[in-house]
Parts: structure tokens; C-alpha cells; sequence
């Protein structure tokens, strides 16, 4: 058998802030909390049909810029829709050096961790 993402490890200054905006942007909730650390997820929790995500606190951002992120497909509603509902959740727009040609919008969360928002391409479940 092959593995699968179980979860995703992001440290950040405010696990709760972030844990609030993610849950607002993916329909997740909270499904744990440890001292300094939240889990969201579907409300299967881990091991669920989704990989859940841990928010670690980290007082310090660690060095160099992460290779993680994480991109988004709207479901319900179109690209244009998605967009302009992130924007008012907290999202900002981000520059990575788009040309403006692309598919997709650079966004960043509250806490400037980039993510992509695609056109849709997966159905709800």
C-alpha cells in the first residue's frame, strides 16, 4: 500500500487565528488542541477522507522561505466568487512574480503563508 497525507504542519505565531481562517476557508473544523497547537479537519479528525492540518506555535518564523503550500479548488461557486470571498475572510493577494497570465491567484493567510486558489477542478463530494 501506498502512503497518503495524513496532515499538515504549519508553525505560525497564532494557531488559533489561523485555525479559525482556515476552518472558514476549507469547511474544516477544529477536531484537537495541545498546548500551542490546533487541528482542524473534517469532522472525521485525522485518518478522515481529508488530510487535516496541526498549527504549531513558532515565536520566530524558521529561516529560509517554505515550500509548502497549499492550493485550493472552489467547489460550490466559481473562481471569481472564491476569490472575493477569501479576500474578505482576511485573505490579501500576494506577489510571486505572476506575469498575470496565470490560472490562478498567489494569495497569502493572515500570517503571509502563500496559497493558490485554481479554477475549480474537483466536484464536492
Amino acid at each position: 500500500m501506498a502512503c497518503r497525507i495524513g496532515e499538515l504542519v504549519l508553525g505560525c505565531r497564532d494557531p488559533e487565528l489561523l485555525a479559525r481562517f482556515w476552518c472558514e476557508v476549507l469547511d474544516y473544523v477544529v477536531v484537537g488542541r495541545e498546548e500551542g497547537c490546533v487541528e482542524i479537519g473534517t469532522p472525521e479528525g485525522f485518518g478522515g477522507p481529508q488530510p487535516t492540518i496541526f498549527f504549531s506555535v513558532r515565536e520566530e518564523p524558521e529561516p529560509g522561505k517554505s515550500r509548502l503550500h497549499i492550493d485550493l479548488n472552489p467547489t460550490d461557486r466559481d473562481q471569481d466568487a472564491e476569490l472575493e470571498r477569501l479576500l474578505k475572510l482576511g485573505a490579501r493577494r500576494a506577489d510571486v512574480g505572476q506575469t498575470g497570465d496565470e490560472q490562478w491567484h498567489v494569495l497569502a493567510d493572515p500570517e503571509g503563508n502563500e496559497f493558490c486558489l485554481l479554477k475549480a477542478r474537483i466536484k464536492p463530494l
